[in-house]
């Protein structure tokens, strides 16, 4: 045997793990009889999506009742304080969400389990979360994609060339800490006080579809808002009808992160029905009609989100899409992606499509990760997934839009800046020359530059 044969030999009785070793994992229905509030909740309830929107928590107080000596004061206490001080979001977690969080703790060891939650950390934030120094960026904005500025009509945006955002009401079954539309969306906070829509639903929805009628080069429209699931049904899908009527429209999302949060409302008999009237009509009309929703983690899985899923594309509908949200603490390691990713394709039939990083929203900080991060992401999660199933990592930049992590024209990291360029314009726009060749900036939390670039933004603050 020769000295490089008895090498590869050697070798390969110590080859090396891989960085990620896949393992499939079956979704399980965590017990929700283990808080004291829901010990005596039947199966039945619980499928029950009435049932789940009546027992949605809402404050502290409900929030006591369901879990009674599971959290110590210390936890009422941090969350009281962020909901004074920081909050962009108001309470309101379906017990469908509730329920992933902390599955497997202990009673003795619940309130550290529930803090250090990845499912907790966003949907249900306290004052010790957020940074102490720069919770918020200096250049962060309550509409931070400015939406509202590209609105052609009261709630839909029209950023892309031919794609539009409906957004059809500013509420949503559950509220996220994150949410892009925190100025928007949801109940008032004692930070902010929420935008409001002042067009009556149906008179919105006329409008929308005259502008969509008389704008034949828009071809796709995300159904929005809010989530399109606290739409009344009938309302929903005499919009998309109308929808399905306009010729020039090929392309319809259904945005709803109720799919994960509250997958019982898209088991309701008169709901899968109704799906499916449209979704016949769109085969029919050769329209692509697909359901986006927002899982951030692998632990939202569980059999009712993979039942409410695979229902949908029984239905007819071509496709279920996640677009996830990168967030620190949550997902933004290899192994958190690539687990949920796993989890999405393999037991719920739900297509892995994009992770957004986290946007420049007030008291954001803590989540975002730097573009230097997402890009690194981005790399280490390639080669496991099939093509078609791995998620792309984008950053929506101001102006510009969904734009690929390594896309970007120039990366300042001492300073965080990245700068963009685009290849179309605005609806805010058309009149302006620089447009194409502008380089337009992206901020990088400060908490992760170099100590140059904190001292930098220090003194730029002075």
């Amino acid at each position: 045997m020769t000295a490089v044969t008895e090498r590869s030999v050697a070798q390969a009785g110590q080859s090396l793990e891989q960085p990620y070793v896949y393992r499939r994992t079956e979704l399980a229905e965590p017990d929700w009889r283990r808080f004291p509030g829901w010990s005596d909740v039947t199966e039945a309830q619980w499928r029950d999506a009435q049932w789940q929107r009546v027992h949605c928590v809402r404050n502290i107080k409900q929030l006591r009742a369901l879990m009674g000596d599971l959290l110590d004061e210390s936890f009422y206490a941090d969350l009281e304080a962020d909901q004074q001080q920081t909050a962009t979001m108001s309470m309101l977690l379906p017990p469908q969400m509730l329920n992933t969080m902390a599955a497997t703790a202990g009673a003795g060891e619940f309130t550290d389990a529930f803090l250090a939650d990845p499912l907790r950390k966003y949907m249900l934030p306290v004052r010790s979360d957020r940074l102490p120094t720069w919770p918020s960026h200096p250049y962060a904005e309550r509409d931070s994609l400015h939406e509202a500025e590209m609105w052609v009509a009261e709630g839909l945006t029209h950023r892309y060339p031919t794609k539009v955002l409906a957004e059809l009401l500013s509420t949503c079954p559950q509220y996220c800490g994150h949410c892009t539309r925190m100025d928007l969306v949801g109940n008032s906070t004692p930070q902010v006080d929420k935008l409001k829509l002042e067009l009556k639903p149906a008179d919105r929805q006329d409008v929308i579809i005259d502008y969509l009628h008389n704008t034949p080069g828009v071809r796709d429209v995300v159904v929005s808002g809010g989530d399109v699931a606290n739409v009344p049904w009938h309302q929903l899908e005499s919009f998309l009808m109308r929808l399905l009527a306009i010729e020039s429209i090929r392309d319809i999302r259904l945005a709803t992160k109720a799919l994960a949060g509250l997958p019982q409302h898209w088991l309701q008999p008169r709901i899968v029905e109704g799906l499916e009237r449209v979704a016949r009509t769109a085969a029919r009309r050769g329209v692509n009609l697909a359901i986006h929703t927002h899982v951030n983690h692998g632990q939202s899985l569980t059999p009712l989100v993979a039942e409410a899923a695979r229902t949908a594309l029984e239905v007819g509908v071509r496709d279920v899409r996640n677009q996830g949200v990168l967030m620190r603490g949550v997902n933004a390691t290899p192994d958190a992606l690539l687990d949920l990713c796993f989890g999405l394709q393999d037991e719920a039939g739900i297509l892995p499509y994009y992770f957004y990083m986290c946007d420049m929203i007030p008291n954001a900080e803590h989540w975002r990760v730097s573009v230097a991060q997402a890009q690194h992401l981005q790399h280490a999660i390639m080669g496991y997934l099939p093509g078609y199933a791995t998620p792309r990592i984008v950053c929506d930049v101001p102006y510009v839009g969904k734009r690929w992590v390594h896309q970007l024209a120039e990366y300042d990291r001492e300073l965080g800046i990245s700068y963009w360029t685009k290849n179309y314009r605005t609806g805010i726009e058309t009149d302006d020359p620089d447009a194409l060749t502008r380089r337009y900036p992206y901020y990088d939390p400060i908490d992760t530059l170099p100590e140059s670039g904190r001292r930098a933004w220090e003194h730029a603050a002075d």
